[in-house]
């Protein structure tokens, strides 16, 4: 029975330890890159772009072909009546008159009908080589290597979005756990107010309703902490959906969260030691490190320092995507020109017939000119509409690339106010921290009200919660940003 209950511990230890697996944002990103449905769509598009590539490679190789035919037919392909009299000539006549009997000369005498082909068997394979197709496989090769690369930059392009949309899920859930520390130091804070100010009204020293209203605040503070569990439940779920995490019952491992303090401050002190503030103001790069590289291609914007060509610091997968969109084009123009010109190929075979009763077989050899001639009379019309597409298509380039710029700049504004607002955030919490001692001394002095303590309280624990937005939102303005130029 021992062993068996030793067993059984070590399985339920085992359960509980892969239940409990933590993760780090990395883990959590490759994740995402690995499992996420429009990651594993996307190197399916890569992989049917890599197909359709080989396929118009294999245009440059003779096209081969064999062909087989059996027939039987009610009666001769091939039917003639011969008269004996036009074919054989008078002094023929006059022998086989001499030689032959006399019913025998009667049947020469009447029409012969021929009747040839009536059953037969053709087979014969060829192989024709291009040689002048118009451009068209060359130019079908570039097209297909074009599209090849356009999936290659879709997937980029898919690869950002889930890489952002996995970090956001991350910050929330290491928000809400932030959140809910904030919310057990708040409420060891107000057991430890409960406790003295208990002693206080049992001792007539303070009122009942300072009690009350302490266990007021504490109920508000389990709503709170009932809603933060749900809701990270709920983007502990989404978040292993979207990673494709088998296990949701997983921890969130912050490698910049603050540091926890020691739980043994009285009072005011406890919530105030959470968090080591002065750990959150996180280092971003300097604005001339990413722009340097944009100053030489974007042109000057109101309210920034960034500027220059588009094409050369655009190297982003949208800008690329349309460079593609626009050589695609160009490409679709030429193969609709080459459709109207004429076509060279040259080839041999080998064949075959049984359509004489007797078996024959040769090769030859063969050359073929194609010339569309009624193709020009529409053709003119689509080679036209092709031309009109590549140049919506530079259009298109050209606008997209000014709303990149603007999107690289604007950006980079988020991260600076994002930075700006976390310090701010930080000014707050050690503003909310001296009104909250403030008021805690005026209390216990007997000089201020229970409600004005509880309600600094309420403003620091609220100056907590911003800090964590504000931090989480600049890990994502950050991304964003360096997605936004390329990195």
């Amino acid at each position: 029975m021992k062993p068996f209950i030793a067993i059984l511990l070590c399985t339920l230890s085992c359960t509980t330890a892969a239940a409990q697996r933590t993760y780090t944002l990395e883990q959590i990103l490759d994740s995402a890159r690995q499992n996420n449905i429009a990651m594993r769509n996307a190197r399916r598009s890569i992989e049917s772009a890599q197909e359709q590539r080989r396929e118009a490679f294999t245009n440059y190789f003779p096209s081969i072909s064999a062909t087989g035919l059996w027939f039987n037919a009610n009666k001769g392909m091939a039917q003639m009546q011969v008269n004996p009299d036009d074919v054989i000539p008078p002094a023929m006549g006059s022998s086989l008159a001499q030689s032959l009997a006399p019913e025998a000369l009667a049947e020469l005498a009447s029409p012969i009908n021929i009747s040839m082909m009536k059953n037969g068997t053709i087979a014969g394979i060829s192989a024709t080589q291009p040689l002048f197709a118009g451009g068209r496989i060359v130019n079908g090769n570039r097209l297909a290597k074009i599209g090849e690369q356009a999936a290659l930059l879709k997937s980029q392009l898919s690869e950002n979005e889930v890489v952002r949309t996995a970090q956001q899920y991350f910050w929330q859930i290491v928000t809400l756990q932030q959140k809910m520390k904030t919310i057990d130091a708040a409420e060891a804070m107000l057991a430890d107010i409960h406790k003295d100010v208990d002693v206080a009204v049992k001792a007539g020293v303070a009122l009942s309703g300072d009690l009350l209203r302490v266990q007021l605040r504490q109920n508000e503070l389990k709503s709170q902490r009932l809603k933060l569990k749900n809701g990270a439940s709920v983007v502990r779920l989404l978040l292993a959906q979207y990673c494709g995490l088998r296990d949701t019952a997983f921890a969130i491992h912050s490698p910049e969260a603050p540091t926890e303090a020691p739980s043994s401050s009285p009072w005011g002190e406890r919530l105030a030691a959470d968090w080591d503030y002065s750990r959150a103001s996180l280092p971003i790069p300097e604005q001339s490190s990413p722009t340097r590289s944009l100053s030489r291609s974007l042109s000057p914007l109101e309210g920034g320092s960034v500027g220059a060509s588009v094409g050369e610091a655009l190297a982003t997968p949208e800008y690329q995507l349309l460079e593609k969109q626009v050589e695609a084009t160009k490409l679709q123009q030429k193969m609709a020109l080459g459709e109207r010109l004429p076509s060279v190929a040259v080839g041999a075979g080998y064949n075959y017939h049984n359509l004489l009763d007797n078996n024959h077989t040769f090769a030859m050899v063969f050359a073929t000119v194609s010339i569309p001639i009624s193709a020009w009379w529409g053709g003119r019309h689509a080679i036209r509409q092709k031309q009109i597409a590549h140049q919506q298509a530079l259009d298109e380039r050209q606008n997209n690339a000014e709303l990149l710029r603007i999107r690289i700049q604007n950006a980079w504004n988020n991260v600076n106010e994002a930075q700006q607002q976390l310090t701010l955030a930080a000014q707050s919490i050690q503003q909310a921290k001296e009104n909250l001692r403030i008021n805690r001394d005026h209390y216990r002095a007997g000089t201020s009200r229970m409600a004005d303590f509880l309600d600094a309280q309420l403003l620091y624990q609220q100056a907590c919660d911003q800090h964590t937005d504000a931090w989480a939102n600049l890990q994502n303005k950050l991304l964003e940003y360096k997605q936004s130029i390329g990195q």
